[in-house]
Parts: structure tokens; C-alpha cells; sequence
């Protein structure tokens, strides 16, 4: 077992990272670790901090290894946000911290998962510390293309580009590491499209797979204007809920720690001097509250463009497996009853509502405009 194990199916960016571990020569300051979503990026950024910190370059046995998969090493940092963006108040303290020595391993490595969220004053904040950092401090930025970060940060980093896993690789992982069986772990690797979180949680949790068969149900069941206002209602309403449940408690636990450290727990009225501190922590979950309920939107909008990519398949002969293996009667009656024109058109729809979403357009309005254009046509 090494650090390496869980990164699945991406053997040329591994090969990439161990040789900078393994030779000073090839190692630089910052780095630019790329994927599409379920690729491995986080997996990919843990597994090079703890290979840095580990004298035997990642054995995945030792206290530096466990400590920083855990996310307890005292040298390495994770940043992601929970918020649309990352903002400059978190940035300003990875600079000051990028300019000390290690306290205890071999280097500081400090990762941004979400550097596709830097905007352009948080990334201004971070590029002089990127550009000139301390000699033993190592920076590792995630998003899912180049493109998406500041062009000034990506020009400074060396970039490693991660691939979509292969679905049998997903699926063996799932069988070792968590004891899914065989079968299962292929439909729900195929389902998640090689995401292996999502892969995961399908394979361990009913309610997900009935969440998501409730979104797939949502196509054929679609005959006009009124049809679709009301599924688009249903999937937002789904996207609020799965979101709340998702945040509620740690809002609650995350509150109560800060009145608690303030000493201010049980209070029935809090002093004017704490107001602030407590409606900035509201701020800070309301943000974190949306973006989940954007990113469920948006896994749902995922799920239905594979849905329409199975029916294409079907209308063009293409001999290749269904995403949606359990949902075969479905996707071929669909296809029996449009044409691959009209399948493409509505492929279009969910993307525009995607971008919409990611463009901060209300999800109501978004998602009622994509169910809109699923309706069929003449």
C-alpha cells in the first residue's frame, strides 16, 4: 500500500509526481493539478503532500502519510471553499503562512482544491507568495481545466493533467477499499461516469440511488408547458432539501462552538459586540448553503445529460455500454419515441441550464427553462 493506491487509473500524472518527489531536480514551487470533476484532483494533491512529507517518499504506513491524509499534518494546508468564490480574507493568511518554515515535516505544502475560484483580487493576493515562495514551501492549485484559473497563476505552475478513470478501475477500487460487491460497483461507477465520490456514495447509499433515479424519472414523464413547470419545481424543491440536510447540522454545531467560544452560549440576547461576529457566520453558511444547493442542481443536470447520451447511443446504433445500465427500458423507449435531433436539442437545453446556473441565474428560472425545452416538440 503507498499514498498512490486510491488514485485510480491516472498512472502518467502519478509517474509525474513521484519523479519530483523522488528527484529534487524535477521538483519546482508550484504546481497545477487539472481534471475533469471525479478525476481524482484532491486525491492526487493529498497523495504528493504526504509523498513530500514522508521519508520514504510515501509508503502510506507512517505518521506524515496518515497524518496528512487525514488532514491533521501541522505542515500541510487544504484550502476549498464552501462559497461561490474564494475571497481575499481567506487568501491573505496563506501568505503569511507560505512564508514559514515547516514546524515539523519536510516541507509546507499548502493545496487549494477550488483555484478555479480564486477571482481576481484573492488571486492577486496569492501571486506574489506563488511566484517567490519560501525555499521549502510547495504550492499545489486544483481546478478542473488550465482555463479556469488566473492566467498569472497558471503561468507559474507546472500543470498535470488528470484523465476521466476507467469504469473497471472505479469499480475495483470500490470492491477493495469499501467491500461493494462486484456488480454494484460497476453500475454505480458507470452511472457516476468514473466520479469516484460519487461512485461511492451511490454504491453505499440507497437514498442517493433513489435521488437520482427520481431525476432520470423526470424525462419521459414530461409532456408539456405544465409538466415541466412542475418536475422543474420538484427538482429544485429535491436540490433545497438534499442541500439543507447536508448543512443544517453543521450551521448548528458551528454556531453554538462560536457563541460557546465567546462565552456567550445560552445567552437569550447577545452584547452588540458579538452581533457582528455571529450575522458574519450566518453570511458565511447562507453562501455555503447555496453553493450546495448549485452543485446538487447541477449533478442532477450531469445525470440527465447522461440519460440523453444513453438515448442517442440507442437512436444511432453506436455499439458502446449504456452510462445507464439500470435504466435500459427507459432509455429505449425514448429513443423509440424521438429522433436524434430532438435528443441533441434537449442535450443543448440541460447545458444551457448549467451554464445559467453557473452564471448565477435563479435555479428556478434556469431549471424551469431547461424543463420547458425537454417537452416534446410539434
Amino acid at each position: 500500500m503507498t499514498v498512490w493506491d486510491e488514485v485510480v487509473g491516472q498512472e502518467p500524472a502519478v509517474a509525474l509526481l513521484r519523479g519530483a518527489v523522488e528527484d529534487p531536480a524535477r521538483m519546482t514551487h508550484a504546481w497545477l493539478v487539472t481534471g475533469p470533476p471525479g478525476s481524482g484532483r484532491s486525491n492526487a494533491a493529498r497523495a504528493f503532500a504526504a509523498a513530500l512529507q514522508c521519508t520514504d517518499q510515501g509508503c502510506g504506513f507512517c505518521h506524515d502519510c496518515v497524518t496528512t491524509l487525514a488532514g491533521t499534518h501541522p505542515d500541510v494546508t487544504v484550502v476549498a471553499t464552501e462559497g461561490v468564490f474564494i475571497r481575499a480574507d481567506t487568501a491573505r493568511p496563506l501568505v503569511e503562512l507560505a512564508q514559514r518554515s515547516p514546524s515539523h515535516g519536510r516541507a509546507r505544502v499548502i493545496v487549494v482544491e477550488d483555484a478555479d475560484r480564486l477571482n481576481e483580487t484573492s488571486g492577486n493576493v496569492l501571486l506574489k507568495a506563488i511566484e517567490e515562495p519560501a525555499p521549502r514551501t510547495v504550492w499545489v492549485l486544483c481546478a478542473p481545466s488550465p482555463q479556469d484559473v488566473l492566467v498569472t497563476l497558471r503561468s507559474r505552475s507546472r500543470h498535470v493533467s488528470l484523465r476521466v478513470p476507467p469504469v473497471d478501475a472505479v469499480a475495483a477500487l470500490l470492491v477493495a477499499r469499501d467491500g461493494v460487491d462486484p456488480a454494484t460497483a460497476h453500475v454505480a461507477a458507470r452511472a457516476a461516469q468514473s466520479h469516484v465520490g460519487i461512485a461511492r456514495r451511490l454504491a453505499r447509499d440507497p437514498e442517493a440511488r433513489a435521488r437520482r433515479s427520481a431525476v432520470l424519472a423526470v424525462a419521459p414523464r414530461i409532456r408539456g408547458v405544465g409538466d415541466a413547470v412542475l418536475a422543474a419545481g420538484e427538482l429544485v424543491e429535491t436540490a433545497q432539501a438534499e442541500a439543507k440536510a447536508s448543512t443544517e447540522q453543521r450551521d448548528a454545531e458551528e454556531k453554538a462552538a462560536l457563541l460557546r467560544t465567546m462565552g456567550a452560549e445560552g445567552a437569550a440576547t447577545l452584547p452588540p459586540a458579538l452581533r457582528a461576529q455571529v450575522r458574519q457566520l450566518e453570511e458565511d453558511q447562507k453562501r455555503r448553503a447555496t453553493r450546495a444547493q448549485r452543485d446538487v442542481l447541477d449533478r442532477a443536470m450531469v445525470d440527465l445529460l447522461s440519460l440523453y447520451r444513453d438515448v442517442l447511443v440507442v437512436q444511432l446504433g453506436a455499439g458502446v455500454e449504456l452510462v445507464n445500465v439500470d435504466e435500459d427500458a427507459s432509455v429505449r423507449q425514448l429513443a423509440a419515441s424521438t429522433t436524434a435531433e430532438q435528443t441533441l436539442r434537449r442535450m443543448d437545453a440541460v447545458g444551457q441550464a448549467r451554464t445559467r446556473l453557473a452564471g448565477n441565474v435563479a435555479p428556478l428560472l434556469a431549471v424551469e427553462a431547461m424543463a420547458i425545452a425537454l417537452r416534446p416538440q410539434g
